[in-house]
């Protein structure tokens, strides 16, 4: 069984940084690794994607320009940078893995971490 952990949570006053982990025992393996969060009381959403090559990643509109996707397939981490922090970006963030035919698609994931909690203070 493959278990993604996050780390790297926490409270950032808005406008500030902060940097998540996704640590993985086969990260090299898994073609897509992603990033997708949960606000309170609202569903879950997408957020950035990378390909296996670390080539190719996406992100949602809303962070592009913000948030930055990158992966060390050597230490079987994925890293989800988070500049320039706004109060709507609070929620619980997941790490998943997995072959999904749509980036944005979470039921193409099939290895998901239990979430980290970023909390943005205005």
């Amino acid at each position: 069984q493959v278990v993604l952990v996050e780390s790297g949570g926490g409270l950032v006053q808005a406008g500030g940084s902060l940097r998540v982990s996704c640590a993985a025992p086969i990260t090299f393996s898994i073609n897509v690794m992603a990033w997708f969060r949960q606000a309170p009381g609202e569903e879950r959403h997408f957020v950035a994607a990378i390909t296996r090559d670390g080539i190719a990643t996406y992100q949602t509109d809303s962070v592009k320009g913000r948030f930055t996707i990158s992966r060390d397939n050597a230490k079987n981490t994925v890293y989800l940078q988070m500049n320039s922090l706004k109060a709507e970006d609070t929620a619980v963030y997941y790490c998943v893995g997995g072959w999904p035919s749509s980036y944005s698609n979470e039921g193409g994931y099939i290895y998901w971490g239990r979430g980290t909690q970023v909390t943005v203070s205005s």
